[in-house]
């Protein structure tokens, strides 16, 4: 099953089932058309925090020069980061290097607190896609990451909230910018695989419904420029689609 999370004509947010083989989404009786320029495609959810998995991937850490950790990296993106489908992400100014990453995100369904691994699966609401858009110059001067990871748009999420069932194991994770293919992976190549995350991430903190894990993203990131146009597919989801503008 595929939620959407929509502004609809009057300006009321909906949560409506989607229909991929008619790109519409239902509620109340009504059935509205994506496509519609009245219809206001939002992120699947409100998180009050992101957690970001750090180099979840070998060959990313390879290419940044990185070991790959012992145990998984966390770090936070605030509520103000989240962008949705369809939007302009205006990415910091005056920057040499702000990158792509495509990551596969998990929804959380539920309050939650110490999950152990084999019951993680219980608490995802579902799957979506995200960009965690990076900016280089101030990740690499600082430990915490907040100018690098945390700054308005940061992390464009979307467009559906798809169940697990409907998401393959060894999901494809692609990622192109204007229509050319930059990353290509799929879910097997974690090094840390969701129910794992869930555990090491509640073991330390509690999450919320709507929360979001970022899972990390594989080899390929590189530079944004003004103008581009960013898509994100993830095999059982869909695609995430945004553009860039660099002031």
């Amino acid at each position: 099953m595929y939620h959407v999370r929509f502004r609809d004509p009057a300006g009321s947010i909906r949560d409506g089932e989607y229909d991929p083989a008619t790109d519409t989404v239902a509620f109340g009786g009504e059935a509205y058309a994506l496509s519609d320029p009245a219809i206001d495609v939002l992120a699947p959810s409100e998180p009050s925090k992101i957690v970001c998995i750090g180099r979840n991937y070998a060959d990313h850490a390879e290419e940044l020069g990185n070991d790959v950790p012992d145990r998984p990296l966390l770090f936070l993106k605030p509520p103000n980061a989240v962008a949705s489908h369809g939007d302009t992400v205006t990415v910091p100014a005056g920057k040499d290097r702000i990158d792509w990453e495509a990551e596969f995100a998990v929804v959380i369904g539920e309050q939650c607190k110490a999950v152990d691994a084999a019951d993680a699966m219980e608490v995802v609401a579902g799957f979506t896609c995200m960009n965690d858009v990076s900016n280089r110059d101030d990740q690499n001067r600082e430990q915490n990451w907040v100018r690098g990871k945390a700054f308005d748009g940061a992390a464009p999420l979307g467009p559906v909230l798809a169940t697990p069932d409907e998401v393959p194991a060894d999901a494809s994770v692609d990622l192109r910018v204007n229509g050319e293919t930059k990353q290509s992976s799929d879910r097997e190549h974690m090094i840390f695989d969701v129910p794992t995350l869930i555990e090491e991430i509640t073991t330390y903190l509690t999450l919320e419904p709507g929360d979001v894990i970022a899972t990390g993203t594989p080899e390929g990131v590189g530079a944004l420029s003004d103008g581009d146009t960013v898509e994100i597919e993830i095999e059982g989801v869909g695609t995430l689609e945004h553009d860039v503008r660099v002031p």
